[in-house]
């Protein structure tokens, strides 16, 4: 199951008690699931009812849920963020923060400007994402953590510029996480083709980038759990039509060679408007695994229906951010 957001969680970034109920209804034998973004700190946070990981009580409740997905023969990873430019200012001032970011670039033509973190700033940033990971892993008994990277750098330090510069950080980052929870425990997402919250690279600057940074992984973090990449259709939470535009005229192929393919161990998620079809038409060629979003929110019964093939529920695009229990309930095929 893909990261999905929910923004279910109380004003204090605790998980709300639907919660529990919504990860273990959708808890399978050997099924993965990846939590949604979970802020690593109240300073990174920028979101109303995002959950967090940075206190006792985040993580007793995250806890909950992990054993109950345990508790079927299921495992889970959380995705760890920080909102950075995206993040809402007047969220921020509420708990004395300011937008910042690692770069000045507004979200949006007319959004404010985050302010430009220092590179003190940065490094304490690598501390908190690790010990966010710690928080999730040894004390809320995750079985990983997925770290999620976004594209937007305007700096010029030794963060920005070059190609390996703009890897550096992420690098550092990875290399942080790892140490602490190991690497058979971290997992990276990609979404290079997005261009979601204007995030998407020049072309002629994005796959050398990507490339360059894909395979630093693989060579440095042989034994990471995964790489997960979206799909180029996808664009944020919506999607280009189906067809051979659809995908832009790319694809993830020149990514899952620089990772090696489908390692034994390292496997490449593939995520972004999959069908039944389409999952085993991808799985046959590259390997790896397939993830589904949308489909698991109005489906949580989703392996079972999709083995039998079975029909599946449409989902309320309505109920996907809504902070009550709306949206929430589907039957289950008997």
């Amino acid at each position: 199951m893909a990261p999905l957001t929910r923004l279910r969680a109380s004003e204090d970034n605790v998980p709300a008690d639907i919660s529990q109920e919504y990860y273990s209804q959708r808890a399978s034998l050997g099924g993965l699931i990846i939590s949604e973004g979970v802020v690593i700190s109240e300073e990174a946070n920028g979101w109303l009812n995002a959950p967090g990981i940075w206190n006792d009580s985040q993580i007793a409740c995250w806890k909950q849920i992990v054993d109950g997905i345990h508790a079927k023969g299921g495992f889970i990873y959380m995705q760890i963020f920080a909102a950075g430019r995206v993040a809402s200012p007047d969220v921020l001032k509420r708990t004395g923060h300011n937008l910042a970011s690692p770069g000045d670039i507004p979200m949006n033509e007319g959004d404010p400007a985050p302010k430009m973190m220092s590179r003190d700033d940065m490094y304490r940033y690598l501390e908190t994402f690790t010990n966010a990971a710690k928080n999730a892993v040894i004390e809320a008994g995750f079985d990983g953590v997925e770290v999620i990277s976004a594209n937007a750098n305007n700096r010029t330090d030794e963060f920005g510029g070059s190609v390996e510069n703009r890897s550096r950080y992420i690098l550092m980052l990875i290399k942080s996480v790892t140490e602490a929870i190991g690497q058979e425990k971290t997992g990276i997402r990609f979404s290079p083709y997005a261009d979601f919250q204007n995030v998407r690279m020049p072309d002629d600057q994005l796959e050398p980038q990507f490339m360059h940074l894909i395979t630093a992984i693989k060579d440095q973090f042989p034994k990471m759990a995964y790489l997960h990449l979206i799909e180029p259709r996808i664009q944020g939470s919506g999607e280009v039509p189906n067809s051979v535009e659809s995908s832009q005229g790319k694809s993830l192929d020149h990514l899952r060679e620089a990772w090696g393919g489908d390692r034994e161990g390292s496997p490449v998620f593939a995520a972004g408007g999959h069908t039944l079809g389409t999952a085993q038409e991808t799985i046959a060629e590259h390997g790896g695994a397939v993830v589904f979003g949308r489909a698991f929110l109005a489906n949580p019964d989703l392996p079972l229906r999709l083995r039998h093939r079975l029909e599946l529920n449409k989902a309320n695009r309505e109920t996907f951010y809504t902070n009550g229990a709306e949206g929430k309930s589907f039957p289950f095929r008997k």
